[in-house]
């Protein structure tokens, strides 16, 4: 008989941990199901404490309609090396992390570098609930309600000079309030980068919150970057710096593994990661598979800006 080792079992293949321990609940719903109608419970329900609520959150028309991952998952199930390699260890090892006082410098080629701080950044720019897909490149997604912002807003108000063509995001680098950063799985701090045209893009959004609270340690507080058809690695959270440059930036993945990890990191189902397969992934809270849709499903708002690019060189 043949043993498969851990080692040898690709992260698409492994069942969530909180999957995993709520099957009872999935199969206790069936058998409900099978002689009436059971109560389905809400993500508000699933929730442990409540978190500060966020004012005037307006609707967003991008958002899409398919029903919310459990808050349970969107909160407990994270990849943020810097507290922890592990699914769980971000919330586990965030909860002493306080993210106040926070300020954002924004530098390069901008038409005025400056320091704000994190309440004066966010002040100008009405709040929005953006329900996205969330796709990671291990091949698990969620569906998560972020209450943010337009990226593009922000930029056409710092006012970047006609020579930028990227925009550079840099994480907090503070091992003592990051204890995975301690540890050289990748080099610190966490960087990304987007093409001008996909920052500018209306679905890319700075997030401040989730199911209508402020953003939880573990998420990226107290403000991190969403752009719904790229792999979640390029979503980079609780940003410090923002700089405007001439050079495609060098992303952290892609400087760790750049065989595995490009800078454009689209979804892509027809590309696979070297260890697993992109065709398919596993929706959190379902146990069987769903076939990957190119650009995350956002296809047709974003194709165009790769038209006539090699989608498998530029992975």
């Amino acid at each position: 008989m043949l043993i498969r080792k851990p080692a040898d079992i690709p992260y698409s293949e492994v069942t969530p941990q909180s999957l995993y321990l709520r099957r009872r609940e999935f199969i206790q719903s069936a058998a409900a199901g099978a002689i009436g109608a059971a109560v389905a419970l809400t993500p508000a329900a699933a929730r442990a404490q409540g978190r500060p609520k966020l004012p005037n959150v307006g609707k967003s028309s991008l958002s899409t309609t398919e029903p919310l991952n459990d808050y349970g998952d969107v909160t407990g199930y994270n990849n943020f090396y810097e507290f922890g390699t592990g699914k769980e260890d971000p919330k586990a090892n965030a909860q002493r992390f306080v993210p106040k006082p926070w300020s954002i410098r924004v530098e390069g080629l901008v038409k005025t570098p400056a320091t704000y701080d994190i309440d004066s950044f966010i002040k100008p720019h009405p709040l929005e609930e953006r329900i996205y897909r969330l796709r990671c490149v291990e091949a698990w997604s969620m569906v998560i309600p972020w209450v943010g912002f337009s990226l593009g807003d922000v930029i056409k108000r710092l006012e970047p000079l006609p020579s930028a063509k990227f925009v550079e995001f840099t994480t907090l680098n503070d091992p003592q309030r990051m204890p995975g950063q301690r540890v050289p799985v990748l080099q610190w701090p966490y960087l990304e980068g987007l093409r001008m045209d996909e920052a500018m893009h209306p679905l890319s959004i700075l997030a401040v919150g989730l199911y209508g609270e402020t953003l939880p340690n573990q998420n990226g507080a107290p403000i991190r970057l969403v752009v719904p058809w790229k792999y979640g690695f390029k979503s980079i959270k609780s940003i410090v710096r923002i700089r405007f440059t001439d050079q495609q930036p060098r992303n952290s993945w892609q400087v760790s593994q750049s065989r595995e990890y490009g800078f454009y990191a689209n979804v892509n189902p027809e590309v696979d990661h070297p260890r697993w397969t992109q065709a398919s992934e596993r929706r959190l809270g379902e146990f069987r598979r769903r076939k990957t849709e190119m650009f995350n499903g956002y296809g047709q708002q974003v194709a165009q800006l790769y038209s006539g690019m090699d989608l498998r060189k530029n992975f």
